[in-house]
């Protein structure tokens, strides 16, 4: 069962940094947070110098002073453990604990997360300082959870250091036990790269051509998660013997880590930190952008981890780093969508980042609720909106779970293979983009599914319609649960470069695609990357309504190997005329599909129709910038929330009448919803 947040409200917050600011200004900002509706904070997650001054030195005077003075004003904290960023004194007497880049060159000291997971004497310093802590806010009646460091992973997610180099080896020796084994699962005949002593073997180092084994690499990105999670394993298990009663979880989801993994074996739930505005940084460049609205599928992936979980970081200003501005100001009534979208999608806790814009280091462009000035602003004035606005409705939110019929299936390996594989890892982006989107505009909710060792077919039968674009990583196993599924009258829907390659990227000896062939009803007969001075060609729908397809960047020509499979689309052009492009094949009681091609989103929202998709509250009629989102609790309470993400008024039309919940207004036939607006209905 999945570990979730258990609350009976939903809880808003703010991120404090009591050594950042004068302590005459404590007591004015606690009394201003409970003003706004907030009931927590989280601190302390960059204080190890103030707790450790110096090796075996401890001191929580300070802290103390700070949480007391919180609880005083009915606010309840969130520590951090302070080890992502080691103090000077422990960088300078133990360099070794630094992390190192892959050309042999060590990082040095002055930013955050410059340590490797590795380095012994950092493993049993950080057990020392987080023991300390524990047993000294345990039994804090303020005190309600612990944070594991922070963000583990960002910044920088691939490690060199010696210590990583010689804990890979013993990873390595784990789980192949020989070098026999190792030879063969790397492929090292090729190349003559065949090891005959472990101490031969490294994490990848530069190669000619930048080009390290395939193999190897896959393996250093499962060896780093592991290291991560061992990482948090060490603070993890003090926690919880030390202060059983304070819960424990971790914030953030980067790469080169199996959250899904870590959460199961380590924490209450997961947290994320959500920055919509990350949008106008990378922007979406395929057609019809999501912009923030994109969020909503950034936090699909968080539930799929904790069905309902916390928000430590929700975007409040505008951000930028160290020397430039980089992110506009939230306009007004972001802020309050954003917090909504959090919330439709299982957020039963949100935290503003920050309580006040910090006036030096970094972070001085990364800007809070508050301005430096301290004044009130138009940002503080939403939060307290929200918090009035919460307190009417966060006890029937919270527990409800988010409500969706199908989902977009992932996994680790292949989301890590596809870093160094871009012949798949860029059609996975690509594709699944298409289908976010046909599903946001056609209102139709959206989970993400991680393919597990541990999945079973009741998981998958939760959902009609499952999509699984590209996994190119694909065994047996899991062809014989997505058979099983399909079989019991699920629909399942891939893309190309499907089921060619093992657990160990290695590429079956069998025709494409490999162990769901028979799933499918077909092989692949030929395939082509489109050249830079080549035409795509194009696809034509076959029955009904001709309607012609444009393609992109790759396709497959595919062979039906059953009598019942039926040809959807066929190329309309080039030496692949005529030739299936996308099929249905039924098996047993279901039907997969097996498209040659990038998803598109017009081919999406071609086969959200053909699965038989629709939008699940048919009494209400929704312009396409307006998201639908639905929490529901076990009894069958139900809560439709409406976001709008434009910044012009929406129309929508309601078949019968509704309750807005945040205002109590009975709602009817047509309804104008302001500019980046929110409505909770039912």
């Amino acid at each position: 069962m999945a570990k979730a947040l258990q609350a009976s409200n939903i809880k808003l917050g703010v991120c404090y940094y009591p050594e950042h600011w004068p302590e005459n200004l404590w007591e004015d900002d606690y009394k201003r947070m409970r003003e706004l509706g907030f009931s927590i904070i989280r601190m302390a997650e960059f204080a190890w110098s103030i707790f450790e001054p110096e090796e075996g030195t401890y001191s929580f005077d300070f802290f103390d002073r700070a949480i007391e003075l919180a609880g005083q004003h009915g606010l309840k904290v969130v520590l951090g453990t302070p080890t992502a960023t080691p103090p000077a004194w422990l960088t300078h007497k133990y360099p070794e604990v630094l992390n190192v880049a892959q050309d042999g060159i060590q990082y040095q000291h002055g930013q955050r997360r410059h340590y490797n997971y590795n380095s012994p004497i950092y493993r049993e310093l950080s057990t020392k300082i987080v023991q300390k802590m524990a047993e000294h806010y345990k039994d804090n009646q303020a005190v309600i959870g612990w944070q594991i460091d922070n963000e583990l992973n960002c910044e920088i997610n691939v490690f060199y250091s010696e210590a990583d180099h010689k804990a890979f080896r013993i990873w390595l020796q784990g789980k192949y036990g020989t070098l026999e084994k190792l030879n063969q699962a790397w492929g090292t005949v090729f190349w003559n790269q065949t090891y005959t002593d472990w101490e031969q073997v490294y994490l990848t180092r530069p190669t000619v051509s930048d080009s390290p084994n395939p193999h190897q690499d896959l393996d250093e990105k499962r060896f780093i998660s592991d290291s991560a999670i061992s990482f948090a394993a060490l603070q993890a298990e003090i926690l919880r013997n030390t202060a059983p009663n304070q819960w424990v979880t971790t914030n953030g989801l980067f790469g080169h880590l199996d959250n899904h993994k870590m959460t199961e074996e380590l924490l209450d739930f997961i947290a994320y930190d959500s920055y919509p505005n990350f949008s106008t940084i990378y922007p979406d460049k395929g057609e019809k952008p999501l912009l923030d609205r994109k969020w909503s599928w950034n936090l699909s992936t968080v539930r799929s981890i904790s069905p309902t979980f916390a928000v430590f970081e929700q975007q409040s200003g505008p951000g930028g780093w160290v020397n430039r501005m980089e992110q506009p100001s939230p306009k007004p009534g972001q802020m309050r969508l954003w917090t909504y979208q959090s919330i439709a999608h299982g957020a039963d806790m949100v935290l503003y980042f920050r309580w006040r814009t910090a006036a030096f280091g970094t972070e001085i462009y990364w800007h809070g609720i508050n301005d430096y000035h301290n004044r009130p602003n138009r940002r503080v004035e939403e939060a307290r909106v929200i918090g009035g606005e919460i307190n009417k409705i966060g006890e029937k939110l919270a527990g409800a779970n988010y409500k969706a019929e199908a989902a977009i299936l992932k996994d680790y390996d292949n989301e890590w293979d596809g870093e160094l594989d871009h012949w798949h890892g860029a059609l996975e982006q690509d594709s699944i983009s298409s289908w976010v989107k046909a599903l946001q505009y056609n209102h139709i909710p959206v989970d993400a599914l991680y393919i597990k060792s541990t999945t079973n077919v009741e998981e998958l039968l939760h959902y009609r319609v499952l999509i699984y674009p590209h996994p190119t990583i694909l065994t047996q196993e899991t062809a014989i649960l997505l058979k099983e599924y399909v079989h019991q009258g699920g629909q399942l829907i891939f893309g190309a470069r499907t089921g060619y390659k093992n657990e160990d990227g290695h590429c079956y000896m069998m025709p494409f695609p490999g162990h769901v062939s028979e799933l499918c009803g077909v092989t692949v007969e030929d395939f082509t990357l489109v050249g830079p001075h080549q035409t795509a060609p194009e696809i034509e729908l076959t029955g009904g309504e001709s309607k012609v397809f444009s393609t992109v960047s790759f396709n497959e020509v595919l062979k039906v190997e059953s009598a019942r499979a039926e040809v959807l689309a066929v190329y309309k052009n080039s030496y692949m005329a005529e030739k299936p492009a996308l099929v249905k094949h039924a098996f047993g009681n279901g039907f997969a599909y097996y498209y040659g091609g990038v998803f598109s989103l017009q081919l999406a929202e071609e086969l959200i129709k053909a699965a038989g998709l629709t939008q699940p509250v048919d009494w209400l009629k929704l312009p396409e910038k307006v998201e639908l989102a639905i929490r529901e609790h076990q009894n069958g309470e139900t809560y439709v929330f409406l976001l709008n993400y434009a910044d012009t008024p929406q129309e929508i039309q309601l078949a019968k009448e509704a309750t807005e919940h945040l205002t109590g207004v009975k709602l009817k036939d047509k309804v104008t919803m302001k500019p980046f607006d929110v409505l909770v209905i039912s």
